[in-house]
């Protein structure tokens, strides 16, 4: 069918998986943040905005969570079910760093996480407080180590392999592998900016409803300082990143480029748009700009940067692929600087919150950052391709071999209950936002937090079936 294959039916098969769980993780990372930093302020300055907004995207947070805790599940049992050689033959590294991830990070978050979402009225501020930091920080050490295991996949080293199988010798090695350090920062940089992002378009789209009230502006306001500082970043450090895949991974960057070949010492020009093609093995339609290529890519203007030709057929990425994916992905960061920068301005003119050709800029570039991780993302595993293990293992000496008729049948059914499942959750998620955090203006309120009377929203009773959120005054909860 579509002349693929059992082994394309299983690359498939997780790439989709992986596609759906990465974008839970990437939210996870930065609202857990995003939620120290609320409650911090209040604790601070005793501002019940940032009291009200934590109680709202703790109940977004939670739902989040748990989506990306049962999607990850399925991609641990990938590694078994199709892809059992590459287990055998590196799941002595890759098994233990995994391992790691769940004794450190997973228990430290599921320690405190109850703690942080249903603790609020019953123990102490700082407690409360501390376990929100220390899930925040849990989801940092989750990237630390996933990222290391993947690093190592496209970096491998500290490793010896005796009959067929790769040996640890220098853990420390295998962990900071070459490309370890750029692509946890760009990972984790990457998941701030698409959470700012999602705060902005939340408070983007109250905004343009006519809902204005101290909690929204705040929200846009904290998003797009994030954006602005942050997206800048994120570029200079996918530079660095970028210097580093030229340096260990030269056909990853000659496929992203849609480079096929060099002339004579002429410098490298940079392709902007174009086409591939794999089988003509030139790229059509192409619209370069002289010298760019080398600049960008060696930080000179007469160096050359290796070409597509340079590799065996068998050993050359996808370029069609990884051209485009690289450039949705520089597109998006590009557009995320602009609407920082564009934030900027509206702010000393006193029109950040009433412009509406930027508040639409603003609701659209919701899930920019997601789509973005996406798109880097594929950018990245596929570019590492024919190998599953760089220069190692190749992706089709990995796979468990199964058949054809059995590829297409879990793939089915994995599409059909991820839409539904995921679909499902991730209605209800926005069905929350939709609802925007709740401002009793006017009226008298306890001070509310840790230790006090006031009663947080419990996540998964956020929203009543007819729509309207529930009443967790104290009066109602005296009468239940």
């Amino acid at each position: 069918m579509f002349g693929l294959e059992a082994l394309d039916l299983a690359r498939i098969q997780f790439a989709f998986t992986i596609s759906f769980h990465i974008l839970f993780p990437a939210i996870t990372i930065g609202l857990a943040s995003y939620l120290a930093v609320l409650e911090g302020l209040w604790l601070k300055t005793h501002n019940d905005t940032y009291r009200d907004l934590y109680h709202f995207w703790s109940k977004i947070f939670a739902v989040n969570f748990g989506m990306g805790v049962v999607s990850g599940l399925v991609m641990a049992y990938q590694f078994g079910t199709n892809w059992s050689r590459f287990s055998d033959f590196a799941g002595s590294v890759t098994g233990p760093l995994l391992t790691y991830e769940v004794l450190t990070a997973f228990f430290l978050e599921a320690g405190f996480l109850g703690v942080m979402l249903f603790g609020w009225n019953k123990v102490g501020r700082k407690l409360h407080f501390f376990a929100t930091v220390m899930v925040a920080i849990g989801t940092l050490i989750s990237t630390f180590w996933i990222l290391a295991s993947n690093s190592w996949m496209q970096t491998p080293q500290g490793y010896e392999i005796v009959n067929g199988q790769v040996i640890p010798v220098d853990w420390l090695a295998i962990i900071f592998n070459p490309s370890f350090p750029y692509r946890l920062m760009h990972m984790a940089t990457a998941a701030f900016v698409a959470t700012a992002f999602f705060v902005g378009s939340s408070a983007a789209w109250h905004l343009l409803r006519g809902k204005d009230n101290p909690a929204i502006r705040t929200m846009l306001s904290m998003a797009m300082w994030m954006a602005l500082i942050v997206a800048p970043i994120q570029a200079v450090i996918g530079d660095f990143h970028g210097l580093n895949t030229l340096k260990h991974q030269p056909a990853k960057i000659a496929a992203i480029e849609g480079h096929w070949e060099n002339h004579g010492d002429e410098p490298t020009p940079l392709i902007l748009f174009g086409w591939p093609d794999m089988k003509a093995e030139k790229t059509k339609f192409a619209v370069e700009i002289p010298y760019l290529g080398s600049l960008i890519l060696t930080h000179s203007l007469d160096k050359q940067v290796p070409a597509l030709k340079e590799f065996p057929p068998e050993d050359r990425p996808n370029s069609t692929i990884v051209f485009w994916s690289f450039r949705v992905m520089v597109g998006l960061g590009m557009l995320m600087i602009f609407t920082g920068l564009w934030s900027l301005w509206l702010r000393k003119s006193d029109k950040l919150y009433t412009s509406r050709p930027f508040l639409y800029l603003a609701l659209w570039m919701g899930p920019s950052g997601l789509i973005a991780i996406l798109a880097g993302w594929f950018t990245t595993e596929i570019g590492r391709q024919p190998w599953v293990v760089y220069g190692l293992m190749r992706t089709a000496d990995a796979s468990s071999g199964h058949s054809f008729v059995q590829m297409s049948i879990t793939l089915i059914m994995f599409v059909v209950v991820y839409f539904a499942l995921f679909g499902a959750g991730l209605g209800y998620m926005m069905r929350l936002v939709r609802k925007g955090p709740k401002i009793d203006e006017g009226k008298e309120t306890n001070e509310g937090g840790p230790g006090q009377k006031r009663t947080p929203a419990r996540p998964l009773s956020a929203a009543d079936d007819d729509g309207t959120e529930a009443d967790n005054s104290p009066s109602l909860t005296k009468e239940i």
